[in-house]
């Protein structure tokens, strides 16, 4: 098994694919190519029996390359590197860092196959994935690909255990920029395969990876967390965080998380206390009593007037009685 540590601290479990299935899949690829080829070739015969000699052969020869070399470079490109013999077989084409292939990794591939399988019927091909450590023939050799099993069994050993709910979000303070990859891999490694180990074993390697953890992040361990515990609870904090800075979180690198302010819980409406209101003091409003008119008697004589009509009054325009 070849493994690959991501920036989440999340290991590729890459498993080689073994010669016996690779076979298998060249095998079934091969025989599907050359059904293909014999079918384009009796198409060509039918059609191109008023033509010379020369050109039946070369539309063979093209036929030839574009069936059994152009044929599984395209199909392994289109499907990213899943031919119908890796596909029958559970295989797949991968790059040497887990990513899927281009096309540039399948045209290697092809035209080192045809040397390595069609002209030496495979013997160079075995002979080489025998050899490598990881079974990979010359094409994976020189365009950097290996063939990895798809299809693997699901075991408890590869699960990592979450965190007790009561430990959600305690260690969000932390700072886990200087722990090393290593020793995140080495956690995981250990939360994974925690279940297979002697409780005593078990216990003292979860204390000793959980002190070099909090040496590392400068806090030290909880006292009434189980050591198994808080590597599994730093872990998902590990992986949260990554995951909110991968996907446009705010989260900055090398500090704590950024978490919003606490929000203050809604009061309900009976218990609110209405505001006391200020007492204004209207002032007093005293009625106007307008004066008196003054009587007949008292009035001035400047202060009568002839109107324009001619009659007698006073300047007001009152007119008295005959």
């Amino acid at each position: 098994m070849s493994e690959l540590v991501t920036g989440e601290a999340v290991a590729l479990e890459l498993r080689p694919a073994r010669l016996p299935s690779r076979a298998l899949a060249v095998l079934l690829d091969l025989a599907v190519a050359v059904a293909v080829y014999v079918a384009v070739t009796v198409a060509l015969v039918a059609s191109t029996a008023s033509l010379d000699m020369a050109a039946q052969t070369a539309l063979s020869i093209a036929a030839f390359v574009l069936v059994l070399v152009g044929g599984p470079i395209a199909v392994e490109t289109l499907s990213h590197g899943r031919s119908l013999g890796k596909m029958a077989c559970g295989l797949r084409v991968v790059r040497d860092d887990g990513g899927p292939i281009r096309f540039r990794h399948s045209l290697v591939r092809g035209l080192i196959g045809v040397i390595e399988i069609l002209m030496t019927f495979g013997v160079v091909a075995c002979i080489a994935s025998l050899v490598s450590a990881r079974g990979r023939r010359l094409g994976d050799v020189f365009a950097g690909t290996l063939v990895v099993r798809e299809r693997v069994p699901v075991s408890p050993a590869g699960f990592v255990p979450p965190p007790p709910p009561w430990l959600a979000g305690r260690f969000s303070g932390l700072d886990l920029s200087a722990v090393p990859d290593d020793l995140w891999l080495a956690v995981r490694q250990y939360l994974t395969r925690m279940g297979q180990l002697d409780p005593r074993v078990g216990w003292a390697m979860a204390e000793r990876l959980a002190a070099d953890v909090a040496a590392r992040t400068g806090a030290p361990t909880p006292q009434e967390v189980p050591p198994a515990a808080y590597l599994a609870a730093v872990m998902q904090e590990r992986q949260a965080r990554e995951a909110r800075r991968a996907f446009g979180g705010t989260y900055a690198a090398g500090g704590p998380a950024l978490e919003a302010p606490p929000m203050t819980p809604p009061v309900p409406a009976s218990s609110v206390t209405p505001p006391v209101q200020p007492t204004v003091r209207t002032p007093e409003v005293r009625p106007v009593v307008p004066p008196a008119a003054p009587s007949r008697e008292a009035r001035p004589e400047a202060s009568r007037e002839t109107p324009p009509d001619g009659r007698t009054g006073t300047g007001t325009g009152f007119v008295p009685p005959a």
